[in-house]
């Protein structure tokens, strides 16, 4: 008899469901945030400036296109933890399907629309023209195997909706270890540059992709994947749309918001475009605790939410902010410390290294806010909340921010005052979400919830 890696969240310790659901998706986004890093890296220093400062511009392009998937993905998770939550067995099934085909029709668009607009994209973003070029191929070759990486992150999605948290994190120490090497063999023996980079990221997202894909067909539980079954279920669908769309729409305008940024910040010309590049590699690794706990509390919110526990969900959430802001706090220290030092991994350039340690001793304090933001964003998506989240969330990130870019830019020439409009919106972000989560009438959502469950059956 096959032993169940799911985790029931309905009932047990609440800090320490968060916890060991959340270790091992720490680790993982531990190693997929290396995929871009470890490129970041070999670039930085095998290459050149303008090959580093080439791939980092390509990462908010990336994360636009990206980040609307995610958000569909989101909302497949949260439905999946609800019907494994309330026992529906047959709700899981027609999920774990729908999910998986319609991600395969998106990858379609999402390989057509990353590769043909690049150029455009890269424009828009005012990319100097000494790393045009690089960008435009970095940009493109990852589009043409971004299917692996969708694959992935929807599987993975799907082994975390029902508490499985740990194979994933297997699959991308694996796939990780694969995107190191390839970066080095590609770029120090064939010469490849950026496009080695690139290719070697592919190659190991695509690992990643059948190994995940592998164990679903593979379990024995409500989310065995049939493939012979793939269909898309509408009602099931809908509820995916109701969660995921707003979710995605937040995701792309805010990932889209961030290339605003960066050509602001793209004027100031290439040694400040690499710092800020290196400056996001720290940012993006300071910020995955939270991100963890967010995502564990999500599911255990979704979950309990699906046993009609409300009392506990809100318990976990509180919990959740405790130990998410605990972890984000001791992270801060060593970075402000040495921040110096640890920028020197991806370049020594001084120019370089004097807008990098400028960003992260500004912009790093904040980060207490994005905590918040992450955690209670997710927490208002896992209870099915995500219109609420996505207006919170597009207000402050999207609106705001970029009303403050656009006068700021005219009456400074300052790249600090520039990068303080990322911190300005977290501040914001945080106060909508906090009011918009003591405004939400639980119960009453809830007894609807019920109540539309009870008609169906």
């Amino acid at each position: 008899m096959r032993l169940s890696r799911s985790v029931d969240m309905t009932e047990g310790p609440i800090a320490r469901h968060l916890i060991n659901f959340a270790a091992p998706m720490l680790i993982g986004l531990i190693f997929q945030q290396l995929y871009n890093t470890v490129d970041t890296i070999v670039v930085g220093n095998f290459v050149s400036s303008q090959a580093l400062a080439a791939v980092g511009v390509s990462g908010p392009l990336i994360s636009t296109l990206l980040g609307f998937f995610n958000g569909f993905s989101t909302g497949a998770t949260v439905v999946i933890a609800r019907c494994f939550g309330a026992r529906d067995h047959k709700g899981v099934q027609n999920a774990v399907h729908t999910t998986i085909l319609v991600t395969l029709l998106m990858a379609i668009v999402f390989t057509g629309a990353g590769t043909a607009l690049a150029p455009a994209l890269l424009r828009l973003m005012r990319a100097p023209d000494d790393m045009f070029e690089e960008a435009s191929i970095y940009f493109r070759i990852y589009f043409e195997g971004v299917i692996g990486l969708m694959l992935y992150n929807m599987g993975a999605g799907i082994l975390r909706a029902v508490g499985d948290s740990r194979r994933p994190l297997y699959f991308l120490i694996f796939s990780a270890i694969v995107n190191t090497a390839g970066d080095l063999i590609f770029v120090l023996v064939f010469h490849m540059g950026v496009a080695g980079v690139a290719y070697a990221t592919i190659l190991a997202q695509a690992l990643s992709a059948v190994l995940v894909l592998v164990t679903l067909v593979r379990s024995h539980g409500d989310y065995h994947l049939d493939l012979r079954r793939l269909r898309i279920d509408l009602p099931t669908l809908k509820k995916i749309v109701g969660i995921g769309l707003p979710t995605a729409l937040q995701g792309a305008l805010t990932s889209l918001s961030n290339v605003f940024v960066h050509s602001y910040i793209n004027v100031f010309g290439t040694a400040c475009a690499a710092g800020w590049s290196v400056y996001g590699k720290l940012d993006q690794f300071a910020l995955l605790p939270q991100q963890a706990i967010s995502m564990a509390n999500a599911t255990f919110v979704s979950q309990n939410l699906g046993a009609n526990n409300i009392a506990r969900a809100k318990r976990g959430i509180r919990t959740a902010l405790l130990i998410g802001m605990s972890c984000t706090a001791v992270l801060m220290t060593p970075l402000l410390l040495f921040a110096r030092p640890l920028l020197t991994l991806f370049n020594r350039d001084p120019d370089v290294l004097y807008y990098g340690v400028m960003f992260v001793l500004y912009i790093s304090p904040f980060y207490l806010f994005a905590c918040v933001n992450d955690i209670i964003g997710g927490a208002l998506r896992g209870a099915g909340e995500a219109m609420a989240a996505m207006i919170c969330m597009l207000s402050t990130f999207v609106v705001s921010r970029q009303i403050y870019l656009f006068f700021i830019s005219r009456v400074t020439d300052s790249p600090l005052l520039v990068g303080l409009g990322y911190p300005l919106g977290w501040v914001l972000c945080c106060i909508s979400l906090l009011l918009c989560y003591r405004l939400i009438p639980w119960e009453q959502k809830q007894a609807q919830r019920q109540s539309g469950m009870v008609k169906t059956a």
